[in-house]
């Protein structure tokens, strides 16, 4: 036998000499110095972040929603991080307390000894050491969970049972996912206190394996035995929670549990978790017997039965009885998935109504639609930003979204569908000669008003019909605080506010009658940070690693500091249990700009219920331009609610949660998490209601899964012979095969007596490109009948063309390609095609396409140039959507659509044949005899400004604008019988006829 020496005593150590130096000392005071400066460096970096967030959410109003975060996550940190640690020290701690105090001469032994030499001096050290890691990854792991853990504290019950069960749904969303996140670390835990006490007791002589007789001493086999034990018992705690996943994981044809999980792996889950509770209890009993061999067989026995029942089995059970006849077999579970798919995404009252649409339009037919012939939108957001940009951004340093947004009011006692954008800052138009820090963070710190143009018209020259404009801005929409501080485009952060006595000296809008060409402002809102004391000051200046705000003398005791200023990462922070929608939209709301944000409460885990992949069904061409994708909570779904509608005011940065769907247990349940942070809906103003609609992401979701679970007979579901799927947008240039977005229109569906405000879709079936259906939900929320979704489905041997179709049968139209050959001058404009929208009228489907011509040099910009419409067989392309639709019915009026200055007629062609010109129907002739004078008078202007500049390419595009604008001007004159009279207007230097010198 053997045993440890004790180390021999060091020799004294004297003072020493005056000769000796003393540099290796300094040295080595010198290495823990820096580490205390790197760790007081490193705690004051933390402490800055963690100090700044509270300000923040000061500011803003949610003190409680981070605070509660705060404390959750350190709660959970602290604690898994003792639990862990202390475990695993523990274990390390008592097999090295039991370990033998003599071993057994061996080989292996006196192997061992050196290791035990070398590793006892920093046994302790190593011991703490690696328990402190394992200690940080799960309290850090644990931090994650904080929504886990706070939802399962509050939970809501949803009142729904899983068929396969038959416990309540808000087991599975709300206690499942915590008991597997707390058995799975206590399983993780347990193995790693295992691997330290079989360590510590092989290096100290506990476990013996070359050892003749007993190979593991008392104190090993207890403390091992007693591991193992509660490993396997664990292990039969995750066998019993498996058996509920399974309603709640995917398989080969849906998600759920089918006819092999219900039959075979279900009960063989269930007779493991038996096996398991044996197995531990033996372990248990090892702790009191000399030998392993039963507790062994035990453990042996269940990885047998694990592989025999929990997978052999099975795959016989799918393979002999399931395959052969898998649509008979399958069918009751695709019936639950089917069911439980259209209650998680609410599509289980869609109307779906057969439709034939018609070939030869009436009439009778077209009156009876007149909602949406009124309606139709002319002016593509995708395709008009740099419109926008070129007539109303005034300054290059203000900018416009793209694409536009869209959205309604009423205006002149009729509601209209209007494009709009904000006119944000954008620092990247500010001149390179002026960027600095004083600039970029204290002087252009702020958008300036709202542009809205009408969707369903245009100018005579193509170009938008402004409802809201210029700076100052002017219009309808009275907006009474103009000033944009949060918004899209925002500069990280801005430092405003001064004193009543100072001068202003942020940049508010240019303004050519100011003594210095620009109004200068003062913030004097509450949506900042207080920056008035020096230790905020140094805060943020370590937050935005800027000296400047400590020096800079123009920061004083009324400055505050803006920041978070995109509309969805502040509604993100304030509610960080939303999923929040990909496209925020700014509206006036009591004369002030606000952005509304729709918000998702979802959830992986509802039985049954078709996962999706919500960051991929929600892209589409308009995403993809934009650049915009939506980052959700969790990367598959299946159970979506509209929960809650945010706002957030563009001036002072409020943010407003307001509970939509209130019925929704989860919304419920964090409301009870986070108290007073959601407003009831009925605080909702009647202002707000009216510019509030159905979220695009939503109904992106719903048509994704309604292309499929449209069927609801399991066995046409099973063949997937009458799948749809959303089809591609086949005017989006470059953006690939990406789906067609859903378009916001004001709609009147056949039926119906009043248009609607509406979001809209087609489909088409699966590997083809005719149309299988249309679908449309009242956006109206303001209508009783609001979020109802309509399909008007295409009998299923129809040919009638989808959107890619009747993108290619429109280029091959004879008289379209000539029409737009002429727009193109020889290559001098460009040719764009806005969105094609689908539309059904007069008892079928039309067809409507926009197309815009810009000049290919020089500072152009799309215009709209004529409108393609398409009814049954037949296109036509006119100047004005009134024309083209003349040309299928002589005496169709339609007062709201206003044509463009596009030179020559009209043209119809018959299945790519070319047809004759047909005249329009007549508005008021005064009227448009008017329209043609003053915008042959403004056409004349632009041309001698472009003249005067040099650019002829807009020079050239002016005179045809004139020219046309002067050929109507002729006809409206003919018409009021004023053939041969000076109608001409009165353009300086112009000649007799009408044109310019």
């Amino acid at each position: 036998m053997s045993f440890d020496a004790p180390p021999p005593p060091a020799p004294p150590q004297g003072p020493p000499s005056s000769g000796q130096t003393r540099g290796p000392r300094r040295r080595g005071a010198l290495l823990p110095t820096l580490a205390i400066l790197a760790l007081l460096l490193v705690g004051f970096a933390i402490f800055a972040g963690y100090y700044t967030d509270w300000l923040w959410y000061r500011a803003a109003g949610f003190t409680g929603v981070y605070t509660t975060q705060l404390v959750v996550r350190l709660v959970l940190f602290v604690g898994f991080f003792l639990i862990a640690a202390g475990v695993v020290v523990l274990s390390g701690y008592l097999a090295y307390r039991f370990r033998p105090i003599f071993r057994a001469i061996s080989l292996e032994q006196q192997s061992l000894d050196r290791y035990r030499l070398a590793i006892d001096p920093f046994r302790k050290v190593l011991l703490l050491a690696f328990a402190g890691v394992v200690g940080f990854f799960f309290g850090a792991a644990a931090m994650a969970e904080w929504r886990t853990v706070l939802a399962w504290l509050n939970r809501t019950a949803f009142g729904e049972v899983d068929p396969q069960f038959g416990i309540d749904v808000s087991f599975y969303v709300f206690s499942l996912p915590w008991w597997r996140f707390l058995i799975d670390s206590a399983m993780v835990i347990v193995i790693l206190s295992g691997l330290v006490a079989a360590a510590v007791h092989y290096l100290y002589g506990g476990i013996s394996p070359s050892t003749p007789g007993e190979r593991t001493t008392r104190a090993a086999r207890v403390q091992l035995s007693t591991l193992i034990g509660l490993f396997v018992l664990l292990k039969a705690a995750a066998y019993w929670l498996d058996r509920y996943e399974l309603v709640i994981t995917p398989n080969s044809l849906f998600t759920g549990a089918g006819y092999t999980d219900v039959n075979a792996l279900i009960p063989a889950k269930t007779i493991l978790t038996f096996v398991a509770l044996i197995s531990a209890a033996l372990f248990f009993v090892n702790v009191f017997r000399r030998t392993w061999r039963l507790a062994v067989l035990s453990l042996g026995l269940l990885v047998l039965s694990a592989v025999a029942i929990g997978w052999i089995y099975p795959s016989v059970v799918q393979q002999l009885q399931v395959k052969p006849t898998e649509n008979v077999k399958e069918a009751p579970y695709i019936e639950r998935n089917i069911q439980a798919t259209r209650d998680a995404y609410t599509l289980g009252g869609v109307e779906v109504d057969e439709y034939i649409p018609a070939e030869d339009p009436d009439a009778k037919a077209f009156s009876e639609s007149r909602g949406t012939l009124e309606n139709v939108r002319l002016m593509d957001p995708s395709r008009l930003t740099d419109t926008f940009d070129q007539l109303q951004q005034v300054k290059g340093f203000y900018t416009f979204q793209d694409p536009l947004d869209i959205d309604r009011y009423t205006i002149q006692g009729k509601q209209e569908d209007v494009i709009v954008s904000p006119r944000e800052i954008d620092l990247e138009g500010v001149p390179a000669e002026q960027r600095n820090w004083l600039n970029d963070h204290l002087t252009y710190t702020h958008g300036f008003g709202l542009v809205a143009a009408y969707g369903n018209r245009a100018a005579v020259n193509g170009e938008p019909d402004f409802a809201e404009f210029d700076l100052p801005p002017q219009g309808v929409l009275d907006i009474e605080q103009p000033r944009i501080y949060f918004g899209e485009k925002a500069p990280d952060y801005s430092i405003v506010g001064a004193p009543d006595t100072t001068d202003p000296t942020e940049l508010d809008f240019p303004d050519d009658t100011a003594e210095n060409g620009q109004r200068s402002y003062t913030y004097t809102g509450t949506g900042g940070v207080p920056m008035g004391s020096f230790f905020n000051r140094l805060m943020y200046a370590w937050r935005f690693q800027e000296t400047n705000i400590l020096l800079s003398d123009r920061i004083n005791a009324d400055s505050q500091i803006l920041y978070v200023r995109d509309p969805r990462e502040r509604v993100e922070r304030a509610a960080p249990w939303l999923t929040l929608d990909a496209d925020p939209y700014a509206t006036v709301i009591d004369g002030r700009i606000v952005w509304i944000v729709d918000g998702y409460t979802t959830t992986d885990a509802y039985p049954y219920s078709q996962r999706q992949e919500f960051g991929d069904v929600t892209t589409d061409s308009l995403t993809t331009q934009a650049g915009t994708t939506v980052v959700p909570l969790r990367d598959q779904v299946n159970y979506l609610r509209n929960s809650v509608k945010a706002t957030v005011d563009a001036y002072d940065g409020t943010v407003t949660l307001y509970g939509w769907d209130e019925e929704d247990p989860l919304l419920q349940t964090w409301s009870k998490v986070f108290p007073d942070t959601v407003q009831p809906r009925s605080d909702i103003s009647d202002e707000l209601m009216a510019h509030l609609r159905y979220p695009e992401d939503l109904f992106k979701v719903q048509r994704e899964v309604f292309a499929r679970y449209h069927v609801t007979d399991p066995q046409v579901f099973y063949t997937s012979q009458d799948a749809w799927q959303v089809p591609i947008d086949p005017t989006s240039p470059g953006a690939g095969d990406v789906a067609q977005p859903p378009y916001y229109l004001t709609l009147q569906m056949p039926g119906e007596v009043d248009p609607r405000y509406s979001l809209t879709t087609t489909f088409a079936p699966v590997n083809r490109e005719t149309l299988a259906s249309f679908m449309a939900v009242n956006s109206d929320v303001r209508d009783s009948n609001y979020g109802r979704l309509q399909v008007l489905a295409l009998p299923r041997n129809t040919t009638f063309p989808g959107p890619s179709q009747m993108q290619n049968n429109i280029e091959s139209n004879s008289t379209v390609a000539n029409a737009l050959l002429s727009l193109r001058r020889g290559g001098s404009t460009e040719v764009q095609v806005g969105n094609l929208l689908t539309l059904p009228v007069a008892g079928g489907l039309m067809y409507v396409e926009p197309v815009y011509a810009r000049a290919t040099e020089g500072a152009s910009y799309p215009r709209l140039s004529k409108v393609i419409v398409s009814f049954g067989d037949t296109v036509s392309i006119a100047n004005t959507y009134e024309e083209a639709l003349g040309l299928f019915f002589d005496g169709v009026v339609i007062g709201n659509n206003t044509g463009t200055s596009g030179g020559g007629g009209g043209g119809k062609g018959d299945g790519g044949a070319g047809g004759g010109g047909g005249g329009g129907a007549n508005a008021d002739a005064q009227q448009r005899l008017q329209r043609a004078l003053d915008d042959a008078a403004a056409a004349y202007e632009r041309g001698q400004q472009a003249l005067a500049e040099g650019d002829f390419a807009t020079y050239g595009q002016t005179q045809d604008d004139l020219l046309a604008a002067l050929q109507r001007a002729e006809a409206a004159a003919n018409e009021l019988g004023l053939a041969g009279s000076a109608v001409v207007p009165d353009l300086p230097g112009a000649s007799a006829s009408g044109s310019p010198p």
